[in-house]
């Protein structure tokens, strides 16, 4: 609940400065609470009654354009921006609740304060102050009204988590966690794998077997033709004669005209290919035409031409490793597959402790190599996420790592080397912000759950309907 954030105002000014905290729950009841006399309700909270008309202005503030609502309203898009306004209501009533308030003198303070409105020595500056309230269409009580709104929901979640402070042993455990160097031998995997050229034929044939319907390629024959105004009109200007002509074609194509019809009338020469399957290598319009497979019979503009097309088959076809191209495309794919059975089987022994230093020293044949993680962050070597495995481990256990390339390692744990916290350091003062954090969002992770106990949520299914009959 606490955690989740939503912003839905689209002005520069939302963009600077409103910061709006949304809060999901689960809505239950739909309506069945609301009596005739409420259809002027759209939900209810607790018994704070939120209306139509508050739900619109709040849709209208958030700056929504009409037209995208009007095509997500099958995505729920109106309980969405309901969640939106039923949240921040909810903070409404915890801030008074709790009885939170800001003075206008501490207002103030929080705008002559705002560095959009200071000059070079850092003075509030008035006339700063008013051009970005015409900039962005505020009054300076509305723009004093979201500010004091913003600042007060801030304020209630510092009360929420007031007193999160880290002991410094839990402090120092977090900081030696991520800062120990660890100390680690591994062996390249590359020469453990089948090389491609011992992948015999019977291999790719025996996988394209056992894969058929998985590996099946898309095949197309269509005919196509370039047309520009050379060979249209004669010349080489694109005038009002060439764009009449092809605007007949548009015309021609929406009436079913045939292909061969049109080109024959036009006297372009037409290109059919046969058998074309998707190549990088290929023809760009060839390739293009491929993309755009689905639709049987068009016209779309390629730089200076335009490109007339047909469709005229689209079939499926296994792999045919007599074609060299189709060959090495299944080739790389046995070849990914050896790899990745290979490091299954490896990972297998590992888990079920059948893999020990032996099998290690063995595997190596004296080319071990090794390095030390300065910390959990160090990434010169390894892909972050599986330095973050390597922490993760005791010492003298194995794992399967990857670098930022996709090279694969089996690595064995060697030792830590625990680094002394300077509880002055700059460093030492970002964990404890990083701690204080860690539990600040834990307490208001339960504080989530003391406000779905604490507020009933009951929306007025038929009023959102009406909502959004109105969009349609």
């Amino acid at each position: 609940m606490i955690s989740s954030f939503r912003n839905f105002a689209k002005t520069k000014f939302a963009g600077l400065l409103v910061f709006i905290m949304i809060i999901p729950f689960v809505f239950w009841g739909m309506g069945s609470m609301f009596s005739s006399g409420n259809t002027n309700n759209i939900a209810k909270i607790n018994k704070t009654n939120i209306t139509t008309q508050e739900f619109i202005d709040y849709l209208n503030g958030s700056g929504i354009p009409q037209e995208y609502i009007r095509k997500n309203l099958d995505k729920n898009i109106i309980q969405e921006i309901l969640s939106g306004l039923i949240s921040s209501t909810l903070l409404d009533l915890e801030i008074k609740d709790f009885n939170i308030i800001i003075s206008k003198n501490t207002l103030l303070k929080k705008i002559k304060k705002n560095k959009n409105f200071l000059d070079e020595n850092g003075v509030f500056q008035r006339i700063k102050y008013e051009k970005f309230l015409l900039e962005n269409n505020l009054s300076a009580p509305m723009f004093e009204l979201r500010l004091k709104n913003r600042e007060l929901q801030k304020n209630l979640f510092d009360y929420i988590g007031a007193g999160t402070v880290s002991p410094k042993f839990l402090i120092n455990k977090l900081y030696e966690e991520e800062n120990k160097k660890l100390e680690i031998d591994f062996i390249n995997l590359e020469n453990f794998y089948k090389k491609k050229v011992d992948i015999k034929d019977k291999d790719l044939k025996k996988f394209i077997n056992d894969n058929k319907d998985q590996l099946k390629t898309e095949y197309i024959d269509f005919s196509y033709a370039v047309i520009n105004p050379k060979n249209l009109i004669g010349t080489d200007e694109f005038n009002q004669s060439f764009f009449d002509k092809i605007d007949q074609i548009e015309i021609d194509i929406s009436n079913e005209i045939q292909f061969e019809k049109i080109v024959e009338d036009l006297n372009i020469k037409q290109t059919k290919i046969q058998d074309f399957k998707f190549s990088t290598k290929k023809n760009e319009i060839e390739k293009r035409i491929f993309e755009l497979r689905n639709t049987k019979f068009d016209i779309f503009e390629n730089g200076n031409d335009y490109i007339l097309y047909k469709i005229e088959n689209i079939k499926k076809k296994e792999p045919n490793i007599s074609d060299q191209q189709t060959k090495d495309e299944v080739l790389q794919l046995v070849y990914q597959k050896n790899k990745f059975d290979y490091n299954r089987e490896l990972l297998e022994k590992i888990k079920n402790k059948k893999f020990n230093n032996d099998d290690f020293l063995t595997m190596s044949k004296g080319k071990i190599e090794s390095t030390i993680l300065n910390s959990i962050k160090d990434n010169k070597k390894f892909e972050i996420n599986a330095v973050e495995i390597l922490y993760s481990l005791s010492v003298n256990s194995f794992t399967l790592i990857n670098d930022e390339k996709d090279n694969i390692y089996l690595a064995k744990i060697k030792k830590f080397q625990n680094k002394e916290s300077d509880d002055k350091s700059e460093q030492f003062q970002k964990y404890i912000e990083k701690h204080n954090t860690n539990n600040r969002n834990t307490l208001l992770k339960s504080y989530d759950l003391f406000l779905n106990k604490k507020y009933d949520v009951v929306l007025n299914q038929k009023t959102i309907e009406r909502v959004k009959n109105f969009f349609q």
